[in-house]
């Protein structure tokens, strides 16, 4: 003979339910929670005066470079077999996420004396190195 759920089992499951649900909400929480205090940033390369200052870039894995071209004649930003932006004209910006851990020298192919270097690690870099 079959034997019927009581009510009380029918409220247990809504507890485990309710349980479930909140720890669900938790592990949600606590996952965006560490994504936000892993915050990406943006840096900048200004192109002037046939030079990419700063230089030297460090950045963490997944931030943001643009490079923007103050210059009245376009230049590139070429990382041979990692990056290359392709002509970016006077008063244009190109962007570029670094994904790879690295270092990464770089130059502009129409003038090759401009040169520079972007280091991608695995962390946020120590402030005032970027």
């Amino acid at each position: 003979m079959q034997q019927l759920p009581s009510r009380g089992n029918g409220q247990r499951q809504r507890q485990l339910f309710a349980v479930a649900l909140a720890a669900a909400w938790a592990l949600l929480n606590v996952g965006s929670g560490a994504i936000a205090a892993q915050r990406l940033s943006r840096y900048t390369v200004v192109i002037q005066g046939a030079k990419f200052e700063p230089e030297v870039v460090s950045v963490a894995r997944g931030d943001e470079v643009v490079w923007i071209n103050k210059d009245p004649y376009p230049h590139t930003v070429t990382a041979p077999g990692e990056f290359d932006s392709h002509e970016i004209i006077a008063g244009a910006s190109w962007r570029y996420v670094a994904r790879k851990v690295g270092e990464f020298p770089y130059a502009c192919t129409l003038h090759p004396n401009m040169k520079g270097t972007l280091k991608v690690e695995r962390s946020a870099p120590p402030r005032g190195l970027h």
